[in-house]
């Protein structure tokens, strides 16, 4: 394999490979982390929890390596990051875990309506248990009203949780003026970090984030690791696990750990760090020629959330009178989405763009534009082309 990862796309090179747009939901495993997994499976194959001899204890350094890697993408210490399967679980245990850790101070939880289901879901089942949610809404460009969240903040409010940046429309909220408010008050601030870990620059030095969600395969790791950052500085925070066993990571997560996952989520953490600044401007560059090409061919459509507060891989647009599921048909060549993947087959529109207050029509047309690493600018002429192909065109 090439050292220059832009020359190895692991999807092929000829003109008429399927073009993958979907980075939000998933990302190609670098092959630089691949490279780094690969003797985790055979040759290096130990348990970190057997400390008796060089097979474990070789494991767990390179557990430890990947906890350092981690921890250094968000400017942390080590020892605030708990590795777990993924995002879903990492959300879990910071929001049921804090929830039932804080009951005898308060019972109140606030959040916003457009975050991901893995928020979303875990607090239906916090207020089957007895916990009132607060479900903030968003204005048209997808940000939460700063005198609503600050007034929504009560006595006996334990938690908040809000997305760093949305997985569909890449909007990036205010997080850190939002997590200065519950500072003040002594809440718990927790944030979805998984879709901004690639290109927000996240410091949990300067901030009063107290526990962050980020995962692997959302920067060019492996499926199966992620990681919860919970801030150690005093007062200490206190989690009860969802899961108990051998007690593994500090008793909050047991389980054996999935020591290739977690090498190769180290080295994408570190690629991740190293790449990151040039990477912000590359894709935000494609992502502009995207947007500024379709606008030149295609008759009309609306841009869906801020469009300076976003993501520079991210494009979210409707078309009027057009299915986006119809559109996918159209172009079986290009890999997009309407909205979130743990929702795909959902009947429904977004219910992120429904909370934003886009009508119908809208919503039923939405496609989620994710560019990525591997995105070269053949890609997103070829995208134009096709667009066009299917759509009305532009002065016709």
């Amino acid at each position: 394999m090439r050292s220059n990862h832009r020359l190895t796309p692991p999807l092929g090179t000829t003109s008429d490979r399927p073009i993958y747009l979907d980075h939000h939901a998933t990302t190609p495993v670098d092959p630089r982390v691949l490279r780094k997994m690969l003797p985790y499976f055979s040759e290096k194959f130990g348990n970190a929890s057997s400390g008796s001899h060089s097979f474990g204890r070789d494991a767990l350094k390179a557990v430890q390596i990947a906890r350092t890697e981690a921890a250094k993408l968000i400017h942390a210490s080590s020892e605030e990051i708990i590795f777990t399967s993924g995002a879903t679980e990492a959300n879990n245990l910071a929001l049921k875990g804090a929830a039932h850790a804080l009951k005898g101070k308060g019972r109140h939880i606030v959040t916003l309506a457009t975050e991901h289901k893995s928020v979303l879901d875990p607090l239906k089942r916090l207020e089957m248990d007895g916990f009132e949610i607060t479900r903030l809404p968003v204005d048209g460009e997808g940000f939460v009203s700063m005198e609503m969240f600050e007034k929504s903040l009560r006595s006996d409010t334990i938690l908040v949780s809000v997305m760093w940046a949305n997985n569909e429309t890449g909007v990036i909220q205010p997080i850190q003026k939002l997590a200065r408010l519950t500072q003040n008050k002594s809440i718990l601030f927790h944030t979805d970090a998984v879709q901004g870990a690639a290109y927000c620059v996240m410091d949990m030095r300067k901030t009063a984030v107290d526990l962050l969600t980020f995962t692997a395969h959302k920067i060019y790791g492996p499926k199966g690791a992620g990681a919860l950052y919970i801030r150690k500085r005093e007062p200490n925070i206190r989690l009860l696990p969802l899961l108990d066993g051998g007690g593994q990571e500090k008793g909050l997560r047991s389980g054996t750990l999935n020591i290739p996952a977690l090498v190769g989520f180290g080295e994408a953490c570190r690629l991740c760090r190293t790449t990151r600044k040039n990477e912000i401007k590359r894709v935000g560059r494609l992502r502009d020629c995207l947007k500024n090409g379709l606008a030149q061919k295609v008759r009309s459509f609306r841009v869906n959330g801020s469009e300076k507060a976003r993501l520079p891989n991210n494009l979210n647009i409707s078309f009027k009178g057009v299915r986006s599921a119809d559109l996918f048909d159209r172009l079986p060549d290009i890999a997009l989405s309407s909205g979130s993947a743990c929702l795909s087959t959902s009947p429904e529109p977004s219910h992120v763009l429904k909370a934003m207050g886009v009508e119908e029509g809208f919503r039923w047309g939405a496609v989620r534009f994710g560019l990525g690493r591997f995105t070269p600018q053949k890609d997103i002429d070829r995208v134009i082309a096709r667009f066009a192909s299917v759509l009305p065109r532009k002065g016709k």
